[in-house]
């Protein structure tokens, strides 16, 4: 047995077959779905400033909590966990009792930046009163106030298709890309500057 039923559980294999898309995802669902982190993946996640990360409680009610930081965040592990820091929020704690009664989890991470997305199904767990590893995960001089760890171990992950995903900047990639630009123009004022004085010197010299 693979991992595809987690992915596509029996509900999705018939709706795929009654909708006629079954034939498109045979193939995946005979090889299964990767999960293990790859270089690729591993690449992808350092540059995430943003994630949302979907949990439920036992009986099925669903919840969407958007979790943010520093770009890389959200830590390899090793080949099957990524980790995070849990920061001082609003204290209403849905998420960590969700995860209580059901360790079943979801991280959907969105790159508007690049047009892209990945979707990763997996088990999550709260790791309380462990300084080493809030302290290994938490980035440093990030003004905010870790508290706890959630480890995420690794079922399934898929890359999303780009269609429909807006093109957006960040703050800082806007201010990274204004740079180059500014720092292309200061090359080019020097070298305007350069010209005119040859010109100057060249008339001047008849």
């Amino acid at each position: 047995m693979n991992n595809a039923s987690r992915v596509f559980t029996p509900a999705v294999q018939k709706a795929q077959a009654e909708r006629g898309s079954s034939q498109a995802y045979a193939r995946r669902i005979a090889e299964g779905f990767p999960d293990k982190v790859t270089p690729d993946l591993a690449q992808f996640i350092a540059l995430q400033d943003t994630a949302f990360l979907a949990t439920a409680s036992a009986d099925g009610a669903p919840y969407i909590q958007h979790r943010g930081g520093p770009k890389g965040f959200i830590k390899v592990i090793d080949e099957k966990t990524l980790g995070f820091a849990d920061y001082r929020g609003n204290r209403q704690y849905i998420t960590l009792a969700n995860l209580s009664e059901n360790d079943k989890a979801y991280l959907f991470l969105l790159d508007p930046a690049r047009r892209q997305r990945i979707k990763i199904w997996g088990r999550a767990r709260v790791v309380e009163n462990d300084a080493a590893l809030v302290e290994k995960l938490f980035d440093a001089g990030y003004k905010a106030r870790p508290e706890r760890a959630i480890l995420f171990t690794i079922e399934a992950w898929d890359v999303n298709c780009s269609q429909h995903i807006v093109t957006r900047f960040t703050e800082s990639e806007i201010e990274e890309a204004f740079a180059a630009v500014r720092g292309k123009i200061d090359e080019l004022q020097v070298e305007n500057a350069r010209l005119r004085a040859l010109l100057a010197q060249r008339t001047e010299n008849g």
